[in-house]
């Protein structure tokens, strides 16, 4: 007889155990639901500095499209009566026998003279910081900062007493030769040029017989554009901006800047027998801002590279 035996074989039920893959597909599950919800909370948050950046902007569109009795009965933030903004601008630079081209022009020769010189000076003063050496060079870089740090209306008093001294007042030097300092640009320019322009260059030129001049307009200049670009634009928005100063030292409305001549229309109000003339300072202001925002528009691929320029090291 063959008796036959029947192994009783036990199977162990399923374990929970999760394998390291898993584990770390759950914790990056995790952190990009956390980095998803960061994600829509700063999508929110620059939504609302967009709306409160650009909604002063849709104003002042808006009300420019508007005739006086429209602008002072209507909304602010909605169009209303009919379109006018073309009548508007037409209004604003033939009154008062075209004023506002005058300040328009005044304007653009402080820029393009005190803006663009105080740009150059502190392109030939911060290169000359960062490339060589020199006694007091430490004393420098302190003055350099304390005049960062003293803000531009403190000074305009002193500045105007010493300019009637001269008998400046009331001419465009008044207001060209402040405009020339730049503190700030010469030290940015400065710190820059410490990484743009690498020494190697500099004296790989003057190995080749090449002058200081030749080698900064030749090489260094083209290492430095972004950076100048940054405090072109810099400059160009401080002296298109600049009220305070004009305000001191000009009294002839002739040599007005826009920033003071449109203070000077709105101010007609106040006065007794006046004009109000709320429609035309309004639209030019909107005609004020477009040559900034066209500058910044043409020129803002160079002022990022010139901000982020340090940032990262090779």
């Amino acid at each position: 007889m063959t008796t036959t035996t029947t192994d009783a074989v036990t199977v162990a039920p399923p374990t929970s155990r999760r394998s390291p893959r898993d584990s770390r597909y759950t914790r990056k599950n995790t952190h990009l639901g956390t980095h998803k919800k960061k994600s829509i909370l700063l999508t929110v948050v620059m939504a609302l500095v967009v709306i409160y950046s650009l909604l002063p902007l849709f104003w002042l569109f808006v009300s420019s499209t508007k005739t006086q009795t429209e602008l002072l009965s209507s909304f602010g933030l909605w169009f209303s009566g009919p379109f006018s903004l073309f009548e508007n601008i037409g209004a604003t630079l033939t009154y008062d026998d075209g004023v506002f081209v005058r300040w328009f022009l005044n304007t653009l020769l402080y820029v393009v003279v005190g803006a663009g010189g105080a740009t150059f000076l502190a392109t030939l003063g911060g290169y000359g910081l960062a490339k060589f050496n020199f006694p007091g060079k430490k004393g420098v870089f302190a003055v350099v900062i304390g005049a960062v740090a003293i803000p531009g209306t403190a000074l305009a008093v002193p500045t105007f007493l010493m300019f009637s001294q001269l008998g400046l007042t009331n001419t465009p030097w008044a207001i060209i030769l402040p405009s020339l300092i730049s503190p700030f640009g010469l030290y940015l320019i400065w710190t820059y040029a410490l990484d743009a322009v690498p020494t190697e260059v500099l004296e790989a030129a003057r190995m080749d017989g090449a002058g200081e001049f030749r080698t900064f307009f030749t090489i260094s200049l083209k290492l430095l554009a972004p950076g100048l670009v940054t405090v072109l634009l810099f400059t160009v928005v401080a002296t298109w901006n600049n009220y305070f100063l004009p305000l001191i030292m000009l009294s002839e409305p002739t040599w007005y800047p826009l920033t003071v001549g449109l203070n000077q229309w709105n101010a007609q109000a106040t006065t007794v027998g006046g004009d109000p003339i709320y429609n035309l300072v309004i639209t030019g202001s909107l005609l004020t801002i477009i040559p900034i925002i066209v500058a910044f528009l043409f020129l803002q691929r160079f002022w990022q590279s010139g901000l982020a320029a340090g940032s990262v090291k090779a």
